[in-house]
């Protein structure tokens, strides 16, 4: 490559990582995260007629909710990929699953993405899954942007609610918009930014609304809309000049502070104020940790690691595709990449980007996009894709289920396709698959009920496997390291009913009580247990 070359390519590689947004929405279950998903890539021009989520006669089902079993409860259940463009922008949108029992699926996402919207019930306040998620955005010190939502349904007052968040999530609140009414009077939103008060008018649904802006608080126009809020909306703007912190970019970039909005994604109130200011705000792709050193998206070479493995994203060709987040560097149809683990090179011809279940094939990615790559059993989750260099990422969690089904198989026949179905489908990451070291049942382990729901509904329809879950009395799930002065075997022969080995093959303890696991650690001091488990390529 010449200099010259060299040169534009490094200048076109700059050009693109400013261009990108890489973000997840994240909520506790029915908050309206995938309703404020849909109305995102309605202003992002990505969709012309947003779906309404729960599933209903002759009304459209939700774009990001693609797997039947979505498509039937109105929830979200797998991590959907979203490209769109605004504004000169491209985002790249995880919409991660919202229902509680999901949330392994979504801690790994937050491991791909540089900044979270979060949304928030603002009848309810912050709640349990969003307090989870955002204990995984600290540790990552991951930028969060606030959206208050279903300000037009009854609501916790506004102040009451940053009170809320700051007690709960002990984040610094910064309102950006702040409500005009709430309940069936919500008519709108008054921009702290510009002082300018932003009205709505209703819309058919599913369709962008049209909004009326006035900058004048004191005109007639103004006095007239808002009526006897006015004078509520005058007190409260004054007494948050004094209370809330003015906006700190380190201190948002560092997840120590919040921008908050307030409005309704179902009727698209406040979203485009929210759109526009997440583009101004949040950061662009960010400098990755490995094993050995630190990564910066503007290198020159390719490099991205795999956070999502997903089966029969298409039924009619029974295929897999590895998310990859990249990185650094320009991937370009047909590069060669080394598969690190493996030390395989591959030519990728046919890497995808998507709309929910929607995919295009990719000419060229940069960093912060996220890539498909179809994967035919080799490539795991944490996995990394290089141009040569030997990385491994850092940082991608696993989680331990606290639900336990052991799987029995109503036809004997069906063993070979059984085991196809559970290893592809806990290689996804929502669930985890265990054996026992001596015996050959196939245990499944959740955080939640539902998974096994929808792996049992997965089994039947992509894999045509009918299966059995029953329960167990397992409750506790313990990794297992051992020291170099513990004989493996020998612990093994003496606490059999209890260990198992995970999908990774790493040594697992399964037991009835908590009581057990500590037992056991306290007669063997060589032997540590411990709740999560990074995944490595190896």
């Amino acid at each position: 490559m010449t200099t010259d070359s060299s040169s534009a390519e490094q200048a076109e590689l700059h050009r693109e990582i400013a261009r990108r947004r890489t973000f997840a929405i994240i909520s506790h279950p029915d908050a309206g995260k995938t309703t404020m998903t849909e109305k995102l890539l309605l202003f992002g021009g990505a969709i012309h007629l947003a779906g309404a989520v729960k599933a209903k006669k002759n009304q459209k089902s939700a774009t990001s909710d693609w797997m039947s079993i979505e498509r039937e409860r109105g929830i979200s259940v797998s991590t959907a990929v979203m490209t769109f463009e605004y504004r000169g922008l491209q985002l790249n949108l995880l919409d991660t699953p919202g229902h509680n029992d999901f949330s392994e699926d979504t801690f790994r996402t937050l491991t791909a993405v540089d900044a979270v919207l979060m949304v928030i019930d603002a009848s309810k306040g912050v709640e349990t899954q969003t307090r989870k998620l955002l204990e995984v955005c600290r540790l990552k010190r991951t930028p969060v942007i606030t959206f208050m939502n279903k300000m037009d349904l009854e609501s916790m007052d506004p102040l009451d609610l940053l009170d809320n968040l700051e007690k709960e999530l002990h984040m610094v609140c910064t309102p950006v918009t702040w409500p005009i009414g709430k309940g069936k009077e919500f008519q709108g939103v008054y921009d702290l930014r510009d002082h300018t008060l932003n009205f709505y008018m209703a819309a058919e649904r599913g369709h962008k609304n049209e909004r009326e802006v006035i900058g004048d608080l004191n005109s007639e126009r103004a006095r007239s809309m808002v009526g006897k809020h006015l004078q509520q909306i005058t007190e409260e703007t004054e007494l948050l000049a004094g209370a809330c912190e003015p906006y700190d970019e380190k201190r948002f970039l560092r997840g120590q502070q919040t921008p908050v909005f307030f409005g309704s994604a179902l009727n698209n109130f406040g979203v485009k104020e929210l759109l526009d200011c997440f583009c101004d705000l949040a950061p662009g792709p960010q400098p990755r940790e490995t094993v050995l050193r630190v990564v910066d998206p503007e290198e020159p070479k390719f490099s991205g690691f795999v956070f999502k493995i997903q089966a029969n994203m298409d039924k009619n060709h029974r295929d897999r595709m590895a998310f990859v987040r990249v990185c650094s560097g320009i991937f370009r149809r047909g590069m060669t990449l080394r598969h690190v683990r493996t030390g395989k090179d591959i030519a990728v011809r046919n890497a995808m980007t998507f709309l929910a279940r929607d995919r295009s094939i990719v000419d060229e990615a940069y960093p912060g996009d996220i890539i498909g790559i179809p994967n035919h059993g080799t490539i795991r989750i944490a996995d990394t894709f290089s141009e040569g260099e030997v990385l491994q990422f850092t940082g991608i969690p696993s989680f331990a289920p606290e639900l336990f089904r052991r799987v029995r198989l109503k036809d004997p026949m069906r063993q070979k396709q059984l085991a196809k179905g559970l290893t592809e489908v806990c290689e996804e990451g929502t669930a985890q698959l265990f054996r026992p070291v001596i015996g050959s049942d196939w245990i499944v382990g959740a955080v939640g009920p539902l998974q096994f729901d929808v792996i049992e509904t997965r089994l039947r329809d992509e894999y045509s496997v009918d299966a059995a879950f029953e329960g167990l009395s397992l409750s506790v799930c313990r990794w297992v390291s051992l020291d170099a002065a513990v004989n493996r075997r020998t612990f093994e022969d003496a606490y059999a009913r209890d260990l198992f080995t995970d999908g990774q093959g790493n040594l697992c303890l399964l037991t009835e009580t908590r009581f057990r696991a500590d037992y056991i650690a306290d007669r063997n001091p060589g032997v540590k247990l411990h709740t999560t488990i990074e995944l490595h390529a190896n």
